[in-house]
């Protein structure tokens, strides 16, 4: 006699061709009943003999899961019975509530890439090929669960031959939600831009528009491209003149441009790519992957001025991948946005706004839901420990928050300024939004509230009834923190404040599920900026110990002056000069900074001001300005870059040998003294000592003040977190220094910047106020 059971799947299972393995696992066993996607996952109902057969159908199905499913949680239970006759896939689902791990982009599968180039397949050259493997998921998911209708492909009815392919359990098809062909899918549009509007010259004929792509590439013109989280900007990367006008165009004068290359193998011949890199690249994620240049690379200087890093991917659509193969060199790729704005995504605005910088824009009829920059993550040279520098497309969504009390409520956190993220938290998930930039311009702002606002529509999250509690930085002139408490009040919902640094600590323990730990942790917070609540100072060299789930403040950079606000940021040699304030030994080097004006004027400023930091990111600016390289910077991080750059070629060459250190002496008040770093550095210069020397003592002693922090407390765990964690110099010395005498903890999936810091005021906020 047969019972019934439902088995039920959560995790990363829709979308991934989860129904089409099940439904195949079924045949070969002969079993009853059927598969569907929920709410939250994936629900069979199955006649078997009793539980053992039931677990021995999950274990089955574990087994041979999709490369792309991420399986975390099964459930089995006996319910009523039921009667059924064969096995079939039947119509989702749903529940009022949503607690699914949403699915990524994914990049262009190799079958696929195969298809693409095969002139004997129906879909040879068709720019928009997908299947259960690859293709749009959160970029087109317009409602849960992930179904055809509640996509973006829903406008675009299947022919009777993908028809026949979605419905045959033998086609690597079946059930694929994205399937199309040339006769029923999406189809391109190509735009003239005349007299500054975009002017509609070619449209449907893919393979007319793909030959103007090539043909105006090589006449060095600009190209908006439509992807799958927004519009990219392209241009031949080999043509000085093109790369130059790029940056005209954009207000980017400096700023390092992405490159696309057809595929690994011409990446090869330009830039070092190591095995860890190699699979980055050509992972279902396809981020960006930051690389060393070679000597042979055919990009022109330009792309990324005074670097030896390019930031390297390869085409993760099949639209990209048609045009890179057709031209066949590489291409500047970088996101299609005016300077400061967010990356373009509407048709409408792209038609509106793009053409101020492209000669032509490339659009189609698929629309975009979500926009979503490019992923960029880097592996450092010694130890390949893996940085995220922006986590976006590709990226997983769901985060795991081990550590931290499960609630049957709903939470939001909103992140900080620079690098926005929100995160919700909602039936014991914890939902953390692409990288959303810096939420400064209007076009941001808006664009923030518009992400959040769809995750809250397709999670089926009421925000009135369900959301218990929003976290928010201390900062009150923070976007972030004027929603909050903007949507606190509109909710009836309470805001609490979380320091700045407080979160980005708690989000590195929380990464590497540490929160319940009973050791303490030393941990380890150096970024730009953020605001002390303790003090009303800007906090940025910050060394914490988290111990019986409370974070104390112990240490921190001695303060030095911060003036002129967001301008000392972009001047490196502010910094120098407010770090330089009691060297008169640094008078000489300083002079042919400022202007005679400026200095009686920054002088005056210095005696007077009372605003003071601990920044590690002034720090860095201030000794890259010492030695020469950069008094301004026209991107944020540029002058530190270049300090890297100059150590990293110091330790290329000789190793840790020759260097002692510039350690800071601790102070009863648990002070470091810079001054004792910067004097050093003066010193050091005054000496004539080689500057990538100094370079790489100055990141050594820094690995010191951490050595020196965790011996006097007495720990054997650090964890570090903030954006000067994205210095792989800094990383790598940390690992081969301390790595056998401690244990070192740095972000797995987020990035050390301020992107994590709404995880963390997650992590923060339940461990402190719930």
């Amino acid at each position: 006699m047969t019972k019934t059971f439902l088995i039920q799947l959560s995790g990363l299972v829709q979308g991934v061709g989860f129904r089409p393995l099940v439904y195949q696992i079924a045949r070969e066993k002969q079993l009853r009943g059927t598969v569907s996607n929920g709410s939250e996952g994936v629900r069979l109902t199955l006649l078997l003999k009793d539980e053992q057969a039931a677990q021995q159908v999950v274990d089955e199905i574990v087994l041979r899961a999709p490369a792309l499913a991420q399986i975390t949680e099964v459930t089995v239970k006996e319910i009523n019975n039921q009667f059924f006759e064969n096995f079939a896939i039947v119509q989702s689902h749903e529940t009022a509530q949503v607690t699914l791990l949403l699915t990524p982009d994914f990049a262009l599968c190799p079958a696929c890439q195969h298809e693409l180039t095969d002139p004997t397949d129906r879909r040879f050259r068709y720019p928009f090929i997908s299947c259960t493997q690859c293709g749009p998921r959160f970029s087109s998911i317009t409602q849960l669960p992930y179904d055809r209708p509640q996509t973006t492909m829903a406008e675009f009815p299947l022919c009777a031959a993908c028809q026949a392919e979605y419905d045959a359990p033998t086609e690597r098809r079946f059930y694929a939600q994205t399937t199309a062909c040339p006769a029923c899918g999406p189809q391109l549009a190509w735009y003239e831009v005349q007299n500054g509007e975009a002017v509609l010259s070619i449209g449907q004929d893919s393979n007319m528009i793909l030959k103007q792509v090539t043909q105006v590439l090589n006449q060095g013109k600009l190209v908006a491209v439509k992807g799958i989280g927004g519009y990219l900007l392209l241009g031949d990367a080999t043509n000085a003149e093109t790369v130059q006008q790029l940056r005209s165009r954009k207000h980017r004068p400096t700023k390092p441009f992405a490159l696309l290359y057809p595929n690994l193998e011409a990446a090869q011949r330009e830039v070092l790519v190591r095995e860890q890199e190699a699979e980055a690249l050509l992972s279902s994620a396809a981020p960006i992957v930051l690389l060393r240049r070679l000597s042979g690379a055919t990009v022109v200087e330009d792309v990324a001025p005074g670097l030896q890093q390019l930031g390297v991917m390869l085409p993760y659509a099949p639209l990209l991948a048609l045009i890179s193969a057709d031209f066949g060199k590489p291409l500047v790729a970088t996101s299609g946005n005016l300077s400061g704005n967010p990356i373009v995504f509407e048709d409408e605005k792209a038609l509106a706004q793009l053409p101020q910088v492209a000669d032509f824009i490339l659009t189609h009829n698929r629309r975009i839901v979500v926009p979503q920059d490019d992923s960029v993550v880097r592996f450092t040279e010694g130890s390949g420990q893996k940085i995220v520098v922006r986590r976006s497309r590709g990226a997983a969504l769901v985060l795991n928050l081990a550590g931290v009390p499960d609630h049957s409520g709903c939470f939001l956190s909103m992140g900080a300024s620079m690098k926005g993220t929100f995160a919700l938290y909602t039936l014991k998930q914890l939902y953390v939004s692409q990288y959303m930039g810096d939420l400064e311009s209007y076009e941001t702002q808006q664009s923030f509230r518009q992400s959040l606002a769809h995750l809250l529509h397709i999670l089926a999250v009421s925000p009135e009834q369900q959301v218990k509690g929003i976290f928010a930085d201390a900062h009150e002139g923070y976007f972030s923190t004027q929603l909050a408490l903007e949507l606190g009040k509109k909710w009836s919902v309470p805001v609490h404040k979380v320091p700045h640094h407080a979160a980005h600590f708690c989000a590195v323990l929380a990464e590497n599920n540490l929160l319940n730990i009973s050791e303490s942790v030393a941990g380890i917070v150096w970024d730009g900026a953020g605001f002390g609540p303790d003090d009303g100072q800007i906090w940025g060299g910050e060394f914490f110990i988290y111990s019986n789930k409370k974070i104390e403040r112990v240490a921190h950079f001695d303060y030095f002056e911060s003036m002129l606000g967001d301008k000392m940021a972009r001047e490196p040699r502010i910094s120098a000069l407010c770090l330089c304030k009691n060297i008169p030994q640094a008078t000489e080097l300083l002079k042919p900074k400022f202007s005679e004006k400026e200095r009686q004027i920054y002088q005056k400023m210095l005696a007077q001001n009372t605003l003071k930091t601990s920044s590690a990111g002034r720090l860095f600016d201030g000794v890259a300005s010492l030695l020469g390289l950069g008094d301004r910077q026209s991107y944020e991080g540029q002058a530190a870059l270049r300090l890297e750059q100059l150590a990293a070629g110091y330790f290329r060459t000789h190793g840790l040998s020759s260097l002692d250190s510039y350690l800071p002496d601790f102070t009863a008040t648990g002070l470091l003294s810079t001054q004792q770093m910067i004097r050093g550095v003066v010193q050091d210069l005054a000496d004539e000592k080689p500057k990538d020397w100094i370079a790489a003592k100055f990141h050594l002693s820094l690995v010191g003040c951490i050595a020196a922090f965790a011996r006097q407390q007495a720990v054997t765990k650090i964890a570090c977190s903030g954006g000067v964690f994205q210095n792989a110099v800094l990383v790598d010395l940390l690992l081969a220094t301390l790595g056998k005498e401690f244990e070192l903890y740095f972000h797995k999936e987020l990035s050390p910047n301020d992107e994590s810091v709404s995880y963390g005021q997650m992590a923060y906020g339940l461990l402190t106020y719930f």
